[in-house]
């Protein structure tokens, strides 16, 4: 019998966004909902975009130097204060399925 097992791997990834907003990503989660910070939505065409690092589903660990500790209120206060560059560190997730016999 075939089993197939499902591998998660991470990197931290580094990026700068340049020029003001919008920076073009949405985020979802937070401590006010029991979840990571994740990026849900890519602008077409946009900053978060054309910088080629950031996906749908990477976690915000830090913002401009801030390290996030979960709250989305926080994350979007640091970005909106953000006035011409936005330094993001965040985990990227890689899944791997593989087949097991």
């Amino acid at each position: 019998m075939e089993t197939v097992e499902q591998l998660v791997s991470f990197q931290h990834v580094h990026v700068q966004l340049n020029g003001g907003a919008p920076w073009g990503f949405t985020l979802k989660g937070g401590l006010e909902h029991g979840e990571p910070l994740i990026i849900t939505k890519i602008e077409e065409g946009g900053k978060a975009a054309q910088c080629k690092k950031l996906r749908v589903g990477d976690e915000l660990v830090n913002i401009n130097g801030s390290a996030l500790y979960g709250s989305r209120q926080e994350a979007l206060i640091l970005i909106k204060g953000s006035y011409r560059v936005l330094k993001i560190h965040d985990n990227n997730f890689n899944n791997h399925f593989i087949q097991v016999q």
